[in-house]
């Protein structure tokens, strides 16, 4: 596979040499010898923590692959998405610093970007499957998900401006992924789908439903023209670090400009998933009542940034009732899109560790449970008409087990 001029992936032999090369990058960790782990865990990128001192947080240096890690050159993948996340970056510092990592810049030869060290920090759905409770996180992606709605929106932006930045952040190949295994293949059925031999009735079930596919295609048809703002476009519990009172989201790679919605729909699924697990292993009331308020926590943050922004939005031709009728725009999208990222999870090719570290029968029962979930939300959402609504259909349905 041909690689653009200048680039070769990294490794941590090489990594020194690269950030010699990079001083402002290097004066960041000016000690010698460097010390370089390789930590990257998803399917599309290497990450290495680079430190001078190994019991000092130093840099982190994330580097896009030219292709899906689990299939190897078989999915061939665009660099290009390290850009649209060092855009994403670029984007966010300037309104909501405070919820992303501090932000060192992009190499654009060798699609490296580098950014903050969060040593101290650890990814939130580990928090969560181990019971650890981490109050204000809820808060601070509702929060982060208003600011990006506004400063990126016509409602914030000039039209002309905003035009500009949607056409930087067409991301094709990176939305093929989310089209084809969050919005097609768990509803129509693939050879990369897996699922717990449990759950195959309501698998079955699911998939011939032609009700299931006109809902999941129209939620589909939405996620491709919804191009409503600079969506994070990843935003669950793997893409968010914890710790020492912070909260920040991470790998923006999958950022476009689609339904502010989604991103609330991929948050609320997460936390179904960490409330089932508690659920099923019988965690203290504390810690479920904390993940069962992660979706009401988000929405009322995502409502009351929205409401202390809107006063200054850029064109004050909308009137509050558009801003109404927005709100309950993205709610309706949050109920679909938390649905599909339910569904995907259990019924498509990436899977959650919430679910799948599970011992027997409770995975079959938890994955059943999100199956169920989903699908009512697919169907059914018109009747859910704010969070006490949700909340309830999620407790039922976890409740069945």
């Amino acid at each position: 596979m041909s690689h653009p001029a200048g680039y070769t992936p990294l490794t941590t032999e090489s990594v020194p040499a690269w950030l010699d090369a990079h001083p402002h990058l290097r004066a960041l960790v000016p000690g010698t010898p460097l010390h370089v782990r390789e930590v990257g865990d998803g399917n599309l990128n290497l990450v290495f923590i680079v430190r001078d001192d190994p019991g000092r947080p130093g840099l982190v240096l994330k580097q896009s692959l030219p292709w899906v890690r689990v299939f190897g050159e078989g999915w061939p993948l665009t660099l290009e998405r390290a850009r649209h996340e060092a855009d994403a970056y670029e984007v966010y510092q300037a309104f909501a610093a405070d919820a992303i990592p501090v932000y060192h810049g992009f190499d654009p030869e060798s699609y490296v970007i580098a950014m903050e060290d969060l040593a101290d920090l650890r990814i939130w759905r580990g928090a969560l499957n181990d019971g650890e409770i981490h109050p204000g996180t809820a808060a601070v992606l509702g929060r982060f998900v208003a600011r990006v709605a506004i400063h990126t929106s016509d409602l914030g932006l000039d039209p002309e401006v905003r035009k500009h930045r949607l056409a930087k952040t067409v991301n094709p190949e990176l939305c093929r992924i989310t089209e084809e295994l969050v919005l097609t293949d768990p509803f129509a059925g693939h050879e990369r789908n897996h699922h717990v031999p449990g759950i195959e009735p309501l698998v079955r079930e699911l998939q011939g439903d032609d009700a299931v596919r006109l809902a999941a295609a129209t939620l589909k048809h939405r996620f491709l023209t919804g191009a409503e703002a600079h969506i994070h476009g990843d935003l669950h519990s793997g893409s968010v670090m914890v710790g020492g009172g912070r909260a920040v989201a991470m790998d923006p790679e999958f950022a476009f400009y689609g339904p502010v919605g989604f991103d609330l729909g991929n948050v609320w699924a997460n936390a179904v998933f960490a409330a089932v697990r508690a659920d099923r292993l019988g965690r203290p009331a504390p810690f479920r009542a904390h993940v069962a308020a992660i979706a009401p926590e988000s929405w009322d943050a995502f409502r009351d940034e929205l409401g202390r922004l809107w006063p200054d939005r850029f064109d004050r031709f909308y009137p509050d009732a558009f801003r109404d009728a927005w709100v309950a725009r993205t709610w309706d999208d949050a109920l679909g899109f938390m649905a599909a990222e339910l569904l995907r999870r259990i019924v498509g090719f990436a899977h959650v560790s919430d679910i799948d570290s599970l011992e027997e029968p409770a995975r079959t029962s938890a994955a059943a449970a999100c199956v169920r979930l989903g699908r009512r939300l697919l169907l059914d959402r018109a009747g859910i008409p704010d969070m006490a609504a949700l909340g309830a259909v999620v407790a039922e349905e976890i409740g069945r087990g």
